[in-house]
């Protein structure tokens, strides 16, 4: 079985979130989510989300391309999470590109998929304070 991850935040999920899932799934069989904790979010990405941590998990869950959603709780965590969960393949948006490559070293294929170019969370934030 060949298992994939990657990571994010998935607040104010949107399509741009499911192509991405959708294609990291693509790329094996397992798709493992790392989902960035409140509290990681907070005092590590200076950014506070709209749904909770519990909430934004199950958005996630309920999605078909899913298979596990597991806490992000710090940036250094990727390589150890590449080793617990047996992974194959790396995913992140390609605004990451070269940042994730030292997981080669770990026998892991590194993925940067596109963004969907025309949405984002922050737009989507940015758009709803205008109005």
């Amino acid at each position: 079985m060949k298992r994939v991850i990657t990571y994010g935040t998935f607040d104010l999920i949107h399509y741009g979130h499911i192509n991405l899932l959708k294609r990291a799934k693509e790329l094996g069989d397992y798709l493992v989510v790392c989902l960035s904790t409140d509290e990681f979010n907070l005092n590590e990405k200076n950014k506070k989300s709209y749904f909770s941590y519990e909430e934004r998990k199950q958005l996630l869950e309920a999605i078909r391309y899913v298979d596990l959603v597991v806490p992000e709780n710090n940036w250094d965590q990727k390589r150890s999470d590449v080793h617990e969960y047996r992974i194959d393949t790396f995913v992140m948006g390609d605004d990451w590109v070269g940042k994730f490559d030292f997981l080669k070293e770990e026998g892991c294929e590194v993925v940067y998929l596109p963004r969907t170019p025309e949405i984002s969370s922050s737009q989507i934030k940015s758009d709803l304070k205008m109005k």
